[in-house]
């Protein structure tokens, strides 16, 4: 192994430790009664809390690779959309066990009855498609263009998870957060439009 595959292999498990710390940080916090009077909803709370951010990451990783005219960057992106679906999956799954008891059909009846689980449960659907078609045979299979048109979808998964986040905290008045997620997201989702704009006129004048 060269130097340059070496420093990539030591940036990627760098990479894994730093996104498996928040995980292991709270499952060390509900293992010791860290987790304040109801540990079940601050564990759910936080689980949703860290999918946001690795979204908002993984969104980052095209404007910073473009602007920094750093390409290395694009080798870690497909990572951290993984560990957005590990975040919202754990997070999916707390409600299931801790809120609903494992009751399928009493999960079934919930959705409906509040939006802003259906609209959650939806952009973790969507996750877990973006997630299974980025293994490697799958991408092969779909090829490089049809791939990269399906895992723009990741931008209706922003938009549901600020929705989400909004309905969940419309009950308790409480928007500072949300407002927060929505700006960085909306940031995101307006670098990559211009990026896009930019890279078809430079096409368009290259013709």
């Amino acid at each position: 192994m060269n130097s340059s595959s070496a420093a990539k292999a030591a940036i990627r498990a760098a990479l894994h430790l730093l996104c498996w710390l928040p995980a292991a940080w709270l499952f060390y916090l509900a293992a010791t009664d860290g987790l304040g009077a109801n540990p079940a909803e601050a564990l759910l709370r936080s689980l949703g809390d860290w999918a946001l951010r690795f979204l908002c990451v993984a969104l980052a990783v095209t404007p910073l690779r473009q602007w920094l005219h750093w390409p290395q960057l694009a080798a870690y992106r497909r990572m951290l959309g993984l560990y957005t679906f590990f975040y919202a999956t754990l997070h999916w799954l707390a409600y299931v066990v801790f809120d609903m008891g494992l009751d399928w059909a009493g999960i079934v009846a919930d959705l409906p009855k509040r939006p802003f689980i259906l609209v959650g449960t939806l952009a973790w659907l969507v996750l877990l498609v973006l997630a299974v078609t980025s293994i490697p045979a799958l991408v092969r299979r779909l090829g490089g263009r049809r791939w990269q048109k399906l895992h723009r979808a990741v931008y209706a998964v922003a938009a549901l998870a600020v929705l989400h986040f909004l309905w969940m905290r419309a009950g308790k008045n409480h928007f500072g957060d949300v407002w927060l997620y929505g700006s960085i997201l909306a940031a995101l989702l307006l670098a990559r439009v211009v990026w896009a704009v930019q890279r078809r006129r430079l096409r368009v004048a290259a013709r």
